[in-house]
């Protein structure tokens, strides 16, 4: 099952119509939109260049310390230092980067093509439902 896994590309799973926010938008905005599509990550970017993502648990967490009121702006609590997998990637390596370091999981992974543009996203979801059907 690794050997099939490893000759299954990122491109091939991804959800490739990623919704995506503007760093200058409200957090208010970011949160409006992981709602309506019922989804817990955004990833930001400045036309088609990825600059940062913002979670569920990134907004939950800085409104719990009280961070942030009406005005704060994506760009303030994103995260920049994205990790990001390439679409001719394998599965094997996207799992790879969703277990950072061992103790921290990674639900979703922008995705990006050679010249750096976000083409699409991989969840954790993606990955499940392709074990699933190989698994049948």
């Amino acid at each position: 099952m690794i050997e099939d896994l490893e000759k299954i590309k990122v491109r091939e799973v991804m959800t490739k119509d990623v919704i995506t926010i503007n760093k200058d938008e409200y957090i208010v905005k970011a949160f409006e939109k992981m709602l309506k599509y019922k989804i817990s990550s955004l990833p930001v970017v400045e036309g088609d260049k990825l600059v940062g993502i913002i979670t569920t648990t990134d907004i939950g967490y800085n409104l719990i310390k009280d961070k942030y009121t009406l005005e704060t702006k994506v760009e303030d609590v994103m995260t920049k230092d994205v990790i990001t997998v390439k679409e001719d990637e394998s599965i094997i390596d996207a799992i790879k980067k969703m277990d950072v370091k061992g103790n921290e999981i990674i639900n979703q992974l922008p995705v990006l093509n050679d010249e750096g543009k976000l083409v699409g996203i991989i969840s954790d979801g993606d990955i499940i439902r392709l074990l699933s059907r190989l698994l049948k």
